[in-house]
Order: C-alpha cells, then structure tokens, then sequence
C-alpha cells in the first residue's frame, strides 16, 4: 500500500512502473547467460588454419628432401575452457596435409632408387591435439597473448605416392602416377608441440615421436625429418 502511494504521489502509472522493472530484471539475467562464453570467458571455440614447414634432415642420405614444397598445410576447430585468468585448457580437432616432396639424386633409396621429374610423398591425417595455455599479461574479453604447452596424436585417412615424369612415356609430354593407400607408412602418428601466440595469430612447433614407417620399411628406409615449424592463424 505504501509503494502504490508513493507511486501515485510522482504522477508515474502503476503498470507503467511494475513493466519496466520485469524489463530490466529480464535484460540482466540474458547479459548473465550470454557471459561465459568470449574469447577470455569460461568457454571459447574457433576455427583455424595454418601452414608448417619441414625442417632438418633425414636420417640418411635416401630421403633428401626439397624443403620448399614439403611442409604441411592443416585447418581445424580449437575448444578453450579457462581455469584461471593465467591459465586455461583445451582440445583442438583437425583435417592435416602432410607432403614431404623428395630430392631427385643417386643416393635416394625412398620408396625407391628410380628417379622422377618430381616426386612427393603425401599422407592425409585427422588429428586431435590436448594442450594446456598460459596466459600472459592483461587482458579483456580478448585471447591476448599466450604459451600453449600440447600432445597431439592422429590416424592416416589416406596415403599416397606421387611421381611426374617429363618427358613422359609413349612420346607423351608428361607422365603422371599416383599410388594412393602406402602399406608402409605408420597409421598412428603423435607427437608433442608448443604455440606462442598474441590474438589471432601464432608460431607453432610440433615434434613427431613415432617413426615414419612400419613393417620391413621401418628398418631399410631413413627416418623423415621429425620437426615441423610454422604460422597459425586463427578465425576469432
């Protein structure tokens, strides 16, 4: 009764007044909700795509490659969850592009000693990667900088052996032969890795700890190089 005097008294319409304050109480639980999820929130996820590079070298001689064209190409989707304001969680899953395209010289051995125009091997994985980030420094409701900590394994969707001959056969100018499914390859690779990165961009490294190759091609080709090292960007 006390509140419908007072409200009678400033001239301001009983309905009036009760509408706009369910308003505002419905504006305020929405802002709530919609919270937890940003860039430094307690969810994130976002698309992204980069390029790495191979480098170093083979374990031998058989398996030079031209580092220019080898390299792997990959495009995912990252899930962050944050623990603290320094410290966050997450999952990456993601389509991978790997070509090691190889040196034509007297000394290849890989998969073979016959030499080509060009010649690439190709593999086609889908990967998931765990990490752990710590967050440096102030930010909003921003990814900000940060050091990502990660161990990242896959499985071979597919596999190929790609060669080009110029001049071709049968007075062709070029030959071209793909061989796809490499009984020889390994079919689960992982490794370990690290990111440092400020908003949508990052440096990458990745280190495969499993070996190439399996079976009796474990033992007669040289090791690929084992380190990759390249640019992300991320779609925020």
């Amino acid at each position: 009764m006390l509140l419908l005097t007072v409200l009678v008294l400033a001239g301001l319409p009983v309905s009036t007044a009760l509408a706009q304050r369910v308003l505002l109480q419905s504006e305020v639980a929405s802002d709530t909700l919609y919270s937890g999820f940003g860039p430094n929130r307690g969810y994130y996820n976002h698309l992204y795509l980069g390029y790495a590079p191979v480098i170093g070298e083979a374990s031998a001689p058989g398996a030079a490659l031209r580092y220019g064209a080898s390299g792997d190409f990959f495009v995912g989707i990252r899930n962050k969850v944050r623990l603290h304001q320094a410290l966050a969680v997450g999952i990456d899953l993601r389509l991978d592009w790997l070509t090691y395209s190889l040196v034509q010289n007297a000394a290849k051995t890989v998969p073979n000693a016959q030499q080509h125009s060009t010649e690439n091997l190709s593999l086609q994985q889908l990967q998931t990667e765990v990490f752990t980030r710590f967050n440096v420094g102030r930010r909003g409701n921003a990814i900000g900088r940060y050091l990502d900590l990660s161990g990242w394994g896959g499985y071979v969707i597919g596999s190929s052996h790609s060669y080009t001959d110029r001049p071709g056969t049968n007075g062709t100018r070029k030959t071209v032969v793909t061989e796809r499914g490499l009984s020889y390859v390994t079919r689960w690779p992982y490794g370990v890795g690290a990111r440092v990165g400020s908003g949508r961009y990052a440096l990458l490294l990745r280190y495969r700890l499993s070996d190439s190759y399996r079976g009796a091609e474990k033992e007669l080709y040289p090791e690929m190089p084992r380190w990759l090292v390249g640019l992300e960007l991320g779609w925020l």
